[in-house]
């Protein structure tokens, strides 16, 4: 082949960058002593108890689902979310103090909360009516009289009063039945709107005997755990022999906690550490130290890697959740008052359900919990581990750390209901005979979960970062 001189230079630098290339992917994925290596060398591979590829999930989420969601977080409807930060910690006594000023949260003032979620949507159309207006025994006279003229008005009146007393045990009950779906424990007390997006996730100086507690107490305490397993974390060569259910429960919490200490790495406070107290215009960036320091086999007895393969899988999980409830949210009408935002909106949810529905290899919870009364016994188990988690959130001690805490906690109970809890295994109609929607999902549950699904999604996006660094 008889080639022009320019056209030798461009074949010349093409093969030069293509074997520069294949050596960088060799020694990317090699177990080697250097450390750059170490935090990535295993991440590869089939995700464990998943049908699925780490490269594909890269792909997936980076050219086609982060772009997406971060444009569907920055809208009203998912940006405020409703929490209480002021509950008491039901544990211990906790005296930790935020670092820094940045650790504060302030709540929304009225005139900065769309007009459109100051009310939530009511479950029955009754609700701000007193019990005793309900069932008037007026009205019903009235219809007795008009109904038949031989009623006897004394012995034919069908009393259906109900007293404040009863009505109040109805909704005990109804809460009660609410419970046995839920995954997370409902707040007691009414909380406040918070703008996420002028409150980010990011390193706030949090760390110490608080911060580990914390942990310790999800890890020790209330993760399925094998036998002679003194350690926080359960080591690779254990967690195998654990049945499906328990390694599904301890890779989420996992996964979730590798989550957001890449969080905390990509947006890690770039000052030394003895300013804390007094910076007034901190800034945020990058720490690829600081992640090598969390994930390499060097610092973390090799575990490192597998952490990171959890956080792959509770993404499949939640976006398993996604596509589940697909029905159920392509219905949504993301109201918040405004008619042109809101339809924006809904095409934006419209786009990404598509996009999500589009994925084949979903992770699949149809294998779980199918052994019958042990398998049901098991079930709950797993449900009040997790329950006493979102509890434990109200123990952290940074303001912020606890809002992104019990948001991300919030929509993975909401994805754990989606695939367990049976109400979303079957499509049915969600209107009733008053043409009113009964909602299996509060909108609150709605915007955790997608804002959940979202620090994945960036958790992922900013990994993939951080190998470019390396690179």
């Amino acid at each position: 082949m008889n080639l022009g001189y320019s056209e030798r230079i461009f074949y010349w630098l093409f093969l030069t960058i293509l074997l520069f290339h294949l050596q960088v992917g060799a020694n990317y994925f090699r177990t080697n002593s250097r450390k750059d290596d170490q935090c990535f060398c295993k991440l590869k591979g089939s995700i464990d108890d998943c049908t699925c590829n780490v490269d594909t999930v890269d792909y997936f989420n980076n050219m086609r689902i982060y772009p997406r969601i971060q444009s569907l977080l920055g809208r009203d409807y998912f940006r405020f979310y409703k929490v209480n930060l002021n509950q008491i910690c039901p544990f211990w006594a906790d005296d930790s103090k935020c670092a820094i000023r940045d650790c504060h949260v302030l709540p929304c003032q009225d005139n900065e909360i769309p007009e459109g979620l100051k009310g939530e949507i009511l479950r029955d159309i009754h609700f701000n009516e007193s019990p005793e207006d309900k069932y008037r025994s007026d009205a019903q006279m009235t219809d007795c009289r008009h109904s038949s003229r031989d009623h006897n008005m004394e012995l034919g009146f069908l009393n259906t009063t109900i007293s404040t007393e009863n009505y109040k045990e109805f909704e005990r009950w109804q809460r009660h039945d609410d419970a046995q779906d839920n995954f997370c424990v409902k707040e007691t007390s009414q909380g406040e709107y918070v703008d996420l997006l002028l409150n980010p996730e990011r390193y706030t100086g949090y760390k110490g005997f608080s911060a580990h507690r914390i942990w310790r107490s999800i890890y020790k305490e209330n993760c399925f755990r094998p036998e002679n397993s003194p350690h926080i974390f359960i080591q690779s060569s254990k967690i195998n022999g654990m049945c499906l259910e328990k390694r599904v429960f301890y890779r989420v919490i996992s996964g979730l906690h590798a989550s957001i200490n890449i969080h905390l790495c990509s947006k890690y406070l770039l000052v030394p550490q003895d300013s804390l107290q007094v910076s007034s215009d901190n800034q945020w960036g990058p720490n690829l130290e600081e992640l090598q320091r969390r994930f390499s086999s060097e610092t973390t007895g090799g575990e490192g890697p597998n952490w990171l393969k959890n956080l792959y899988f509770i993404y499949l999980l939640e976006l398993r959740a996604l596509a589940k409830a697909v029905p159920y949210l392509e219905r949504e009408e993301y109201y918040t008052g405004n008619e042109i935002e809101d339809e924006d909106t809904r095409l934006a949810m419209d786009d990404i359900l598509n996009v999500i529905k589009s994925f084949p290899e979903h992770f699949n919870e149809t294998v779980m919990f199918t052994g019958g009364t042990e398998a049901q016994l098991l079930k709950e188990e797993f449900r009040q581990h997790f329950r006493n988690i979102s509890r434990i959130m109200d123990c952290v001690g940074c303001d912020k750390c606890k809002l992104w805490g019990k948001l991300q906690i919030h929509g993975l109970g909401t994805a754990l209901k989606i695939l367990f809890s049976g109400k979303f295994d079957r499509w049915k109609p969600t209107l009733n005979n008053l043409n009113r929607k009964s909602f299996f999902l509060e909108r609150s549950e709605i915007v955790a979960l997608v804002n959940a699904f979202g620090r994945l999604s960036e958790s992922i996006f900013e990994l993939d970062r951080f190998r470019g660094m390396i690179r």
